[in-house]
């Protein structure tokens, strides 16, 4: 077989720094397991479970066919053959040439529930609906929608961060966030990490280093879970949970769908709340 070419690939100082954060901000001996079968089996235990740790691992959240026309879904939009959708690439678009090339230097599409009936589908799935009424304590709505795709031996890491203290998730009720993987996401292509418990810690302030994230002396990294999925499988997390995904090195595409929901009564916090609680420019707090 002909050894495929990747558009984008980490090399020289860039691999090295790549290979450095990906051995010293995370770990991969600690490793979690489906705790629920399917989104229909959550149980007042897993809420309360929720609450205590942040999280939650479902085996099954969505269906084959799910998987499969969400895939080609977000391949109609990276081609250009459904448009509306915002699509951010690590390379400047004029330089992608090719469906391959556009494929393999993608890293989020965003914005696309309300021109991709297929994925709005998925969003507004009964399923997931219930479960995040359940684990909200009221009805929800999506508060965002994005896919995030990992290419083979390039896909960047996400460092530790909040979602909501990025502005557009900044409520004053809790966020949670479903996390769906549509290829296998492993230890080796850059699944979900996770420290149990941190949401309880309420909004920490962001820095702009590698993105805007977690100061990375201040991420409790000895108390990192890595949550594998299979295609199907999810992870449900708390908007204040912290959480992040390292490199992806090998030749495994890792893409996966990601839904906010708010609690239907929530409200945007407001500027002065949102800096006091996620940045340092009230608080003096430094990285």
């Amino acid at each position: 077989m002909k050894e495929r070419k990747y558009y984008y690939a980490y090399e020289g100082d860039e691999a090295q720094s790549a290979r450095t954060i990906a051995d010293t901000l995370y770990k991969y001996d600690n490793v979690a397991v489906p705790q629920i079968a399917t989104l229909q089996d959550i149980t007042d235990a897993h809420v309360r479970q929720f609450m205590q740790e942040g999280y939650l691992v479902v085996d099954n959240a969505i269906s084959p066919q799910e998987i499969e026309s969400s895939t080609e879904a977000l391949m109609d939009i990276l081609f250009g053959r459904v448009t509306g959708p915002r699509v951010q690439f690590v390379k400047p678009s004029s330089e992608l040439h090719s469906n391959e090339e556009r494929e393999l230097a993608v890293r989020k599409i965003s914005e696309y529930i309300d021109h991709e009936p297929r994925l709005y589908n998925v969003a507004h799935q009964q399923g997931i609906l219930d479960a995040m009424a359940k684990l909200s304590g009221e009805p929800v709505v999506v508060a965002q929608d994005q896919a995030i795709l990992k290419p083979p031996t390039g896909g960047a890491e996400k460092p530790w961060h909040q979602d909501m203290a990025y502005g557009n998730l900044a409520y004053d009720r809790q966020v949670i966030g479903i996390w769906i993987a549509l290829d296998p996401a492993e230890l080796d292509n850059g699944c979900m990490h996770v420290i149990p418990g941190s949401h309880r810690e309420g909004g920490v302030p962001h820095f702009v280093v590698r993105d805007w994230q977690l100061c990375d002396t201040s991420v409790s990294v000895q108390r990192d879970v890595a949550v594998p999925l299979k295609p199907g499988g999810a992870l449900i997390f708390s908007g204040l949970l912290h959480h992040g995904t390292p490199p992806n090195f090998s030749n495994k595409r890792r893409r996966a769908l990601q839904f906010h929901y708010a609690p239907a009564s929530a409200k945007k916090l407001s500027p002065q709340e949102y800096k006091r609680m996620f940045t340092n420019e009230m608080t003096g707090a430094e990285c």
